[in-house]
């Protein structure tokens, strides 16, 4: 396998997250050994990944297999922040308008609110214990340009709520460096990995394999389909779907080597706060939020007390680095909220999200390798743009019509420089602390 970061990012290990400690850990799903046939293999167990294979076995009788390098939920899909939010792209509003069109613009609106609607209804349907909070999701703004920039993004999300400078304390939104907020009322929080967990098994149920500790190490074609190779055996499918986002293989397949960039984002979770020290700091609403930086933070409280705690950083996953990262969050944390500088971390972690060279999505087939199709490139929004761009390449690979949104049907561009894509972003977050201005103290 071709991945792009040190040794210590691909650990096999689950990691120390809150969520693997307040989830139980479920029986293993075990490896591929031997050979198997399916009508189509998916590449990565997570949320884009999983939904596919849910989608293809109980809307289309299809025989799906999917191989996971690791188990259900060892990627993205369990160590990320539990936002179900709006998201899926780093190009801003104006951006997409310039790339898509007004039309499409609007299409792709919709289809982050499908998205979020299509997650909250299938852990409704199944009695999928995930949710964690209210609905809807705060943007503060970190500067007086940003507020303003918060302003004019208000007339396009129905229902958002402009919260000015002064009014955030009576909203519960209290922190040195927030001049401001927008409060929309879509989206919801939820544990990462009782839904990733909850999801495998209801595919399961309906029929998917899920093979476990099965890393794909070879994708070639075979017939008029496809042979997948893993360390114990082997697939034969008709199609393929590779849906494993900041944690795939270069290699895998060759198209993909350049046009993703994964990035570490990294996360510490406190002892449970008191409502005292709640009080003391002044932030107490139970909304899910992040910033307007660039180098984007992300929080929340957690129904049993504890905060939340998340940041975009660093540029390389070896253990010296990764210790920097970690001081790093809690220097940011503290320094965002003072009133919570003696307060213990409990467990602290990081993942990547997953960039494509076009700051957008791809969902649909591999140029040129008729029966290979993609899913990823959620940009650290993939708890619902994922899941439901899954189920969309499920309808696209099934022959449906799948309604997959203009910004999403186009192939993402490689990276200018590929092989310096760890030191751009490097120079990148330089950049973008230059932008954001420092933390206030």
């Amino acid at each position: 396998m071709k991945r792009l970061y040190e040794a210590p990012a691909y650990d096999t290990a689950w990691p120390d997250s809150h969520w693997r400690r307040s989830q139980p850990v479920p029986a293993p799903s075990p490896a591929l050994s031997g050979s198997a046939t399916a009508d189509v293999a998916v590449i990565g167990a997570g949320y884009a990944g999983l939904s596919a294979a849910h989608e293809l076995v109980t809307r289309f009788g299809m025989d799906v297999a999917v191989l996971e390098a690791v188990q259900p939920g060892w990627g993205a899909s369990g160590r990320n922040g539990g936002f179900c939010c709006l998201g899926g792209s780093k190009l801003s509003d104006k951006g997409i308008e310039r790339r898509v069109g007004p039309e499409g613009a609007r299409a792709f609106r919709a289809y982050q609110h499908a998205a979020i609607e299509s997650v909250g209804a299938f852990i409704d349907g199944h009695g999928i214990d995930a949710r964690q909070g209210p609905e809807g999701e705060t943007y503060l703004a970190h500067s007086a340009a940003a507020f303003a920039g918060l302003r004019a993004e208000a007339a396009s999300e129905p229902g958002a709520r402009l919260i000015g400078p002064g009014e955030l304390a009576g909203e519960g939104l209290s922190g040195p460096g927030f001049h401001g907020a927008l409060q929309v009322p879509v989206g919801f929080p939820l544990h990462p990995m009782a839904y990733v967990e909850g999801l495998a098994r209801v595919a399961m149920e309906a029929g998917v394999r899920i093979y476990g500790n099965s890393p794909v190490l070879h994708l070639a074609p075979k017939g008029d389909g496809w042979q997948l190779t893993t360390p114990e055996g082997e697939v034969t499918a008709k199609k393929v779907l590779v849906a494993t986002n900041g944690y795939s293989s270069e290699d895998l397949p060759r198209w993909l080597a350049g046009r993703s960039l994964p990035v570490l984002s990294s996360i510490l979770v406190t002892r449970p706060l008191t409502e005292d020290e709640r009080q003391a700091q002044g932030f107490t609403s139970k909304v899910m939020a992040a910033d307007t930086r660039s180098l984007l933070h992300y929080f929340r409280h957690l129904p049993d007390g504890r905060f939340l705690f998340g940041m975009r950083a660093g540029s390389s996953a070896a253990p010296k680095a990764m210790a920097e990262t970690r001081r790093r969050g809690r220097q940011h944390f503290e320094a965002m909220f003072p009133a919570w500088k003696g307060v213990a971390t409990e467990s602290e972690w990081a993942g990547f999200v997953c960039l494509t060279g076009s700051l957008a999505p791809y969902v649909g087939q591999v140029p040129q390798a008729p029966g290979l199709y993609a899913a990823l490139g959620w940009h650290g929004s993939g708890v619902a743009p994922g899941s439901y761009g899954g189920r969309l390449a499920a309808r696209l690979m099934a022959g449906a019509e799948a309604g997959i949104p203009a910004l999403l049907s186009t192939p993402p561009r490689r990276f200018p420089l590929p092989a310096f894509r760890r030191t751009g972003l490097a120079l990148a977050y330089l950049a973008a602390d230059l932008r954001d201005g420092t933390l206030p103290r």
